[in-house]
């Protein structure tokens, strides 16, 4: 299979590579495809031809979509609709990622696939944009893969790194650490488990245009996420829970926002325990 890979120098991007064994992957950079300049995409796929386009680019910067909301729409929406209709037109298939923030945080037990969308900020209000005009303009072509907290080797050049590694880095440093406690995820995911899941997904041969939701198995809070970073990186890290009401950073953000993973497990795929999933990730970084 031909796969067009945008955003293929993120964590995410850079893990799909690694772990591909049988694809051909075209990796353009962002200077021959810029979500931010349209036609670039479009231009791409015409030339290219790929069976299958791949969109791990997105603005997730919470803070930064707030105070430019039309660039995070450029990105996570219009951008995507591009995508889409350019996808239709080659007769390519098209997977693309979204948010658990696409929810609101209203339920206590995992949201399921068709469970209905209500998000809080600008983040969540473009991603589920870019979802909806994704699967509008080529419903017969579009996969919509959710997840949660990302966390890979090649780190997150927006946010300088990510989060693990920074709260590995203060827990080794002995620093008290403050972490929300009233925050219910489920569950920051390693894109080395996730790029597996996605691979596997694409080829499976029961995989369907629509939504699925992949993250690693289990659910927590992000203060017991840093709590199991601090124990396994060492340092004799104080983490303090801190309730910040839903909000940090002038930001809404759910109280609950865990994902069921019921459509792609259905096709067999599924992702471990986040436990076992970071665990492995921190021994990587020894």
């Amino acid at each position: 299979m031909k796969i067009l890979l945008i955003g293929a120098s993120g964590q995410l991007g850079s893990d799909l590579q690694r772990n591909n064994r049988v694809h051909e992957i075209v990796a353009p950079d962002r200077s021959s495809v810029d979500l931010a300049n349209p036609g670039t995409a479009a231009k791409a796929i015409g030339e290219m031809h790929p069976d299958l386009v791949v969109n791990c680019a997105a603005f997730h910067h919470l803070t930064r979509c707030e105070e430019d909301p039309a660039q995070a729409f450029l990105i996570n929406a219009t951008a995507v609709r591009e995508l889409a209709l350019a996808c239709a037109e080659q007769d390519a298939r098209f997977v693309t990622f979204s948010t658990d923030y696409v929810f609101g945080g209203a339920e206590r037990a995992p949201y399921r696939e068709d469970a209905t969308p209500a998000p809080l900020q600008i983040y969540g209000i473009s991603r589920l944009a870019g979802e909806r005009a994704a699967l509008a303009y080529a419903p017969q072509h579009t996969v919509v893969i959710r997840t949660c907290g990302l966390y890979g080797r090649a780190g997150s050049k927006s946010r300088g790194g990510n989060f693990v590694d920074a709260r590995a880095a203060e827990a080794r440093a002995g620093k008290r650490i403050e972490m929300a406690c009233e925050q219910v995820v489920g569950a920051p995911t390693s894109t080395d488990d996730l790029s597996r899941a996605v691979l596997a997904l694409i080829e499976s041969t029961g995989l369907q245009p629509g939504i699925y939701h992949l993250v690693n198995e289990g659910v927590c809070t992000w203060f017991e996420f840093t709590q199991e970073i601090a124990r396994l990186s060492g340092g004799g890290a104080e983490v303090v829970p801190v309730d910040r009401g839903g909000r940090f950073a002038g930001v809404s953000r759910p109280h609950y926002s865990a994902l069921a993973n019921t459509n792609a497990r259905a096709l067999g795929v599924t992702l471990r325990p986040w436990r076992e999933a970071l665990a492995d990730y921190l021994l990587t970084k020894r």
